[in-house]
């Protein structure tokens, strides 16, 4: 299975009360920033993508996911919120748009993780069907 994928960065947003204390402007101030600042890092090609999340879901564990439970559980502040995707070649420069997010200065707080070519354990699945081949 040869796959290829482009590599690049994820910004997760973490946090979802930062709003909590700010006022109906403040909040409509900082949510134009952050349109605008989507905005141009989708018109200059940096983002790919990025969505907020709902603050529900399920957790599947077990064989065949037989286990579902109410999620998300970390506390609110952990929160994922929602992601950018970007197509940026380096951590520094990831870091740099995930430094302009306007709700930082409100708690948020910004995951920037590489975003895998490939599962790690597919590749560990390739490597040892290669030398197990007949």
């Amino acid at each position: 299975m040869d796959v290829e994928m482009e590599s690049g960065y994820m910004l997760l947003f973490r946090g979802t009360e930062w709003d909590k204390d700010l006022s109906p402007a403040q909040i409509q101030e900082t949510m134009t920033r952050w349109t605008d600042w989507f905005d141009g890092l989708m018109a200059d090609g940096r983002a790919k993508s990025g969505q907020p999340l709902e603050s529900t879901g399920v957790v599947l564990s077990g064989k065949n996911g037989a286990t579902v439970s109410d999620g998300p559980f970390a506390e609110a502040k952990e929160t994922v919120a929602g992601y950018f995707l970007l197509t940026v070649a380096t951590l520094e420069e990831a870091m740099a748009i995930g430094r302009q997010c306007p709700a930082l200065e409100h708690g948020m707080h910004v995951e920037v993780r590489p975003v895998r070519g490939m599962c790690p354990m597919m590749e560990k699945a390739e490597a040892y069907a290669a030398e197990n081949a007949g």
